[in-house]
C-alpha cells in the first residue's frame, strides 16, 4: 500500500469518524450522563468492535452479503430496531446524581458488538474494503484496520469529551431530560441517510 493511498484512507477515516452518527451521539450522551473514565470502556469497544467488522467483511463476508442481499434487508430492520431501543435507553436515562452511582455505561464488548448492527459502520466498512484495500490478503487488510483504529481515536475522545463538558450544564432534571431526549432524536435521525440513502 503506497503512501498515498495510506494518506487518503487516514484522511477518510479520520472525517468519516468524526462526523455525527449513532457511535458518536452514544458517546456524546454516555460522556455526559457517566463521565470520561467510565465511558472508556465503551470508546475502546467501539475501536475494537468496528476492527473486527472491517476484518471479517474483508476476509470473506462481503461475499456472503452479495450472495444474498436479503441479508442487508435483514440488517437495516435489526439496526432500526436495535437503535430506536437505544434511542429510548437515552432519552430515559437517569438524573445525573443516580446515573453515577447507580447507572452503567455501554460494555466493551456490548460497544464492540454494537458496531455489527450499526448502519454506519457497515456503510463505511464496506466503502473502506471496496475502495482502499489494494490487494487481496491478510496484510493490507490488516494494515487498513489499524489505520482506521488510529483515526477513530480522536473522534471518541473528542466526543466523550464533549458530552462531559456538557455535563456541566446539566445540573438539574429538566436540562439533562432535554438533553438526553435531544440525543435521543439525532440518534434516531442520524439513521435515516444510512438506512434509506435515496429518500
Amino acid at each position: 500500500m503506497s503512501i498515498d493511498v495510506l494518506s487518503a484512507l487516514a484522511l477518510f477515516s479520520l472525517i468519516t469518524s468524526l462526523t455525527p452518527g449513532p457511535n458518536n451521539l452514544m458517546l456524546m450522551a454516555s460522556g455526559a450522563n457517566f463521565g470520561f473514565m467510565r465511558t472508556l470502556p465503551h470508546m475502546l469497544g467501539i475501536t475494537f468492535g468496528f476492527m473486527s467488522l472491517l476484518l471479517l467483511v474483508g476476509l470473506g463476508l462481503i461475499k456472503v452479503f452479495d450472495a444474498f442481499p436479503i441479508i442487508y434487508t435483514v440488517l437495516k430492520v435489526v439496526s432500526l430496531i436495535y437503535l430506536l431501543f437505544l434511542a429510548y435507553k437515552i432519552a430515559t436515562a437517569a438524573p445525573v446524581a443516580t446515573a453515577t452511582a447507580t447507572g452503567n455505561p455501554m460494555s466493551f464488548l456490548q460497544a464492540a458488538g454494537f458496531q455489527w448492527v450499526n448502519p454506519k459502520a457497515w456503510a463505511f466498512g464496506l466503502s473502506i474494503i471496496t475502495i482502499y484495500v489494494p490487494a487481496s490478503g491478510f496484510a493490507p487488510l490488516m494494515l487498513t484496520a489499524v489505520v482506521v483504529a488510529v483515526m477513530a481515536v480522536p473522534s471518541v475522545v473528542i466526543w466523550t469529551i464533549m458530552g462531559g463538558q456538557m455535563s456541566r450544564f446539566l445540573t438539574s432534571t429538566v436540562r439533562l431530560r432535554r438533553f438526553n431526549g435531544t440525543m435521543a432524536l439525532l440518534l434516531v435521525a442520524s439513521l435515516f441517510p444510512i438506512l434509506w440513502p435515496d429518500s
